[in-house]
């Protein structure tokens, strides 16, 4: 006997026809048959990837001894000597500001805005321009003494390095996506020898979703990269942390305190480095690079007395971890590093804030800790603040908390803090979202695309594919209701196994996978949209 619906059109159960398990089947086999196609890919992207990272870092090193060296010179001589330091700093960082000024303002920063507005599809990717001139302006700008990190060139030059190779074997535009994703990912792996950190990243802050072929891609090129780093570099964490175990459950007061404390100090962060970059748009008509050589001309200044202040800071959360410094010295320090961020940040070289953050975390997260040690955690090391800090920091300023925790886990390589960190970045993350704080990144986005000096732009129409998440602004709104421009329409609804064509009245509710095609007249819409279904 033939099933009931079977051949005829019919529901077999539930609504479900065979057109729709026939749809579902082929859906299936076509997403199996891009994953085949896009692991090999991703395997060479993340190759790529992890080689230009090491030369990027081996290149920070060479420019940093060069520093050193040229301070313990200069020590020796005096007046001329100080000239010559603050020269020299205000050069490096005037010329990697002309870099990007001249050639390739998309590295200005840490490029992660403007990665994200690629793979929204609101702005192309010169690799070519960008993966030298980010690494020309990175090595100048940090090597100088600016205090920026490392850690956002590479996965911009990681994403453009996806790009390249997409157009090297000439993959479709979907696929070119999702390669500049896993190659933003692997950079960040390569960054921190953390690989599923920059799996996360991917999904969790440039994506805004956990698809399955960006996971894979994202996966199989961290891991590359960071096989990459670590055969060249070897496998040791990035901070050495003794062996510890798991703080007390008593000790958790404290560490909810550390989450709040870091969640007002995000906000602040965020909002201080707009103002920064809003205070510099001012000198846009200066000469090109000359920002930049005032701000190196401060920091080289700055640096004759402090060298251990300048560039990434790697060494001052050594010493914090370690406990070496005083709680006065502590306090002035964070003070200092955080303006010297803001300046070197805003001046709009090449460099990224994840180091700054973790060294204005680790800071906070002591000072926070060693106050209130005596009272509310006695037992507990000083290393952990440190480490609970620069999650928590980190999560307010970026607001994605499983990156923040997973990527201090894999860079202490100490897996006791679990609970202390999920409580002190989920705190922190809860601050900054009640008093309406943008992620960083986003406000970022914002201000360069939608507020800009220039009108976002799309390569052709653009289609876009998003899933309705719980509470979020389209969920259970009508499509009549939602504001969308002219030029922007939503043409399917999937729920379940059933697309529909919507209309008007058709309610969106939470799980919806909705397609919409946008015009170029109507490019922000894409934003809009990706804000309204994910929140």
């Amino acid at each position: 006997m033939t099933p009931a619906g079977e051949g005829t059109g019919e529901p077999l159960e539930l609504g479900i026809t065979p057109a729709d398990l026939s749809h579902e089947v082929a859906s299936f086999v076509r997403r199996q048959e891009r994953r085949r196609r896009l692991v090999p890919r991703a395997a060479l992207v993340g190759l790529i990837a992890g080689l230009v990272a090491v030369a990027f870092r081996r290149s920070l090193e060479g420019a940093e001894w060069l520093r050193a060296a040229l301070l313990a010179f200069a020590h020796a001589h005096g007046g001329a000597g100080f000239t010559v330091v603050v020269l020299a700093s205000a050069l490096a960082a005037g010329l990697a500001l002309w870099l990007v000024q001249s050639l390739a303002p998309e590295a200005a920063g840490s490029g992660i805005p403007h990665l994200k507005a690629v793979l929204h599809r609101l702005r192309g990717m010169r690799w070519w321009r960008v993966l030298p001139v980010k690494f020309a302006s990175g090595v100048l700008a940090i090597g100088s003494g600016l205090a920026l990190g490392r850690e956002g060139p590479t996965v911009q030059m990681g994403g453009a390095i996806g790009q390249m190779c997409s157009r090297w074997l000439k993959v479709n535009p979907r696929e070119r996506q999702v390669l500049i994703a896993a190659g933003a990912g692997a950079g960040l792996a390569a960054a921190f020898n953390a690989p599923l950190a920059g799996v996360l990243f991917v999904l969790e802050e440039l994506q805004g979703d956990f698809a399955p072929g960006v996971l894979t891609a994202s996966f199989v090129a961290s891991i590359t990269a960071d096989l990459v780093t670590r055969f060249l570099f070897g496998q040791s964490p990035q901070f050495h942390l003794t062996d510890m175990a798991a703080p007390a459950l008593s000790s958790l007061p404290l560490f909810l305190l550390i989450g709040v404390v870091c969640g007002l100090m995000g906000v602040a962060f965020n909002r201080a480095l707009l103002g920064s970059l809003n205070l510099f748009a001012h000198t846009a008509r200066w000469p090109r690079g000359m920002a930049g050589f005032a701000v190196g001309a401060a920091i080289g200044t700055l640096g004759w007395f402090l060298p251990e202040t300048l560039g990434g800071g790697a060494r001052m959360v050594e010493h914090s971890l370690a406990g070496d410094f005083g709680l006065g010295v502590l306090a002035c320090f964070l003070a200092l590093r955080f303006a010297m961020t803001m300046a070197s940040y805003g001046c709009g070289t090449a460099g990224g804030i994840f180091a700054p953050l973790l060294v204005i975390g680790a800071q906070a997260g002591l000072l926070t800790g060693l106050l209130c040690r005596p009272w509310l955690a006695p037992g507990v090391p000083t290393e952990a603040f440190a480490v609970i800090g620069m999650a928590a920091l980190f999560t307010a300023v970026v607001r994605a908390p499983l990156t923040g925790i997973v990527l201090l886990l894999e860079m202490t390589a100490n897996y006791a803090f679990m609970l202390p960190l999920l409580a002190a970045s989920f705190t922190a993350y809860g601050v900054a979202n009640l008093l309406g704080d943008e992620p960083i990144y986003e406000a970022l986005l914002e201000r360069d695309v939608l507020r800009g000096q220039d009108s976002p732009e799309l390569e052709g129409t653009l289609m876009v594919e998003l899933t309705v998440r719980p509470g979020a602004p389209f969920d259970g709104r009508r499509i009549g209701d939602l504001g969308l421009p002219s030029g922007c329409l939503i043409v399917t609804v999937r729920r379940g196994l059933r697309s529909t064509v919507p209309h008007r009245d058709t309610e969106l509710k939470a799980g919806d996978q909705i397609s919409a095609v946008v015009s170029p007249e109507a490019a922000a819409a894409a934003i809009l949209l990706r804000k309204g279904a994910q929140g």
